[in-house]
């Protein structure tokens, strides 16, 4: 190109654009400085300094628990302790139906529920209270034939105070005396293990309608025993080292004791 073009002024023009810019003179581009995102509080862990930038590892940083309790009267404070799914109850369930492994605290350690406390309870209640009736029904029929079917509604007054009372005073006596005693139990890991501890009362009633005494002895024995060993074996792990056999010997006779109750008053 011709050197008078680049050399002609143009800046008395308005609008006016140089055809050619001189290759020495500098750049005007601008560069905008890399953002360097920072979280804050400062990252004080071993004496460092400044603050911890959005690389830092996830795993690092530590997430308090959240509490969820919102008092006594809340029924948000309680939605912890029923979160369990359908697998995890009926595992439970199933665990509670095979006394011998003892191991009932550590399968609930992380994840204890009031399942049993509450649905448990409810259903054996329910189903102690329309069985008995059932039972004395057949009862009173095989000897009179000409006997009419009645309800008697004191069954489910004495069946609510008498599984209700037991599985929130028992646990709750028992956490107070090993408390006393030294050891570290939790409440609702024992209310969650005796709730389940009544599962297996819900089926042998079925058994105990038929109107034959021997079996029916022979039904709540069985049942009463074996619910009672679930109890005494996951209890075991709380009094292991200690000479508290007493313990363990109350705790059996209180669920045997549950058995022969339920027999003598709804199935007499």
């Amino acid at each position: 190109m011709d050197e008078s073009y680049a050399n002609l002024q143009t800046s008395h023009l308005l609008g006016s654009v140089p055809a050619v810019v001189s290759e020495d003179r500098k750049s005007t581009s601008y560069e905008a400085p890399v953002a360097n995102l920072q979280a804050f509080p400062p990252n004080s862990a071993g004496g460092g300094r400044g603050y911890q930038t959005l690389r830092s590892p996830i795993e690092e940083i530590e997430l308090q628990p959240a509490n969820n309790w919102n008092g006594v009267f809340s029924i948000s404070s309680y939605t912890q302790y029923f979160n369990v799914d359908t697998d995890i109850v009926l595992n439970r369930l199933m665990s509670s139906l095979y006394p011998i492994n003892g191991d009932f605290f550590s399968k609930i350690d992380s994840n204890p529920d009031l399942y049993g406390l509450v649905w448990i309870s409810a259903t054996l209640m329910f189903v102690i209270a329309s069985l008995g009736n059932f039972s004395t029904y057949l009862m009173d029929k095989r000897s009179d034939s000409s006997t009419s079917w009645s309800f008697d509604v004191n069954y489910v007054n004495v069946a609510a105070c008498a599984i209700y009372g037991y599985i929130v005073i028992v646990p709750l006596a028992f956490y107070f005396l090993l408390q006393y005693l030294g050891s570290k139990p939790s409440l609702i890991s024992f209310w969650c293990m005796w709730g389940y501890s009544l599962s297996i009362f819900v089926l042998s009633s079925v058994l105990l309608i038929i109107p034959v005494e021997f079996i029916r002895w022979t039904v709540i024995i069985i049942t009463g025993a074996a619910s009672a060993s679930f109890v005494t074996l996951n209890l075991k792990s709380y009094v292991a080292g200690d000479d508290l056999t007493v313990v363990l010997i109350a705790a059996f006779i209180l669920q045997l004791g549950l058995a022969i109750f339920i027999k003598m008053w709804f199935f007499a």
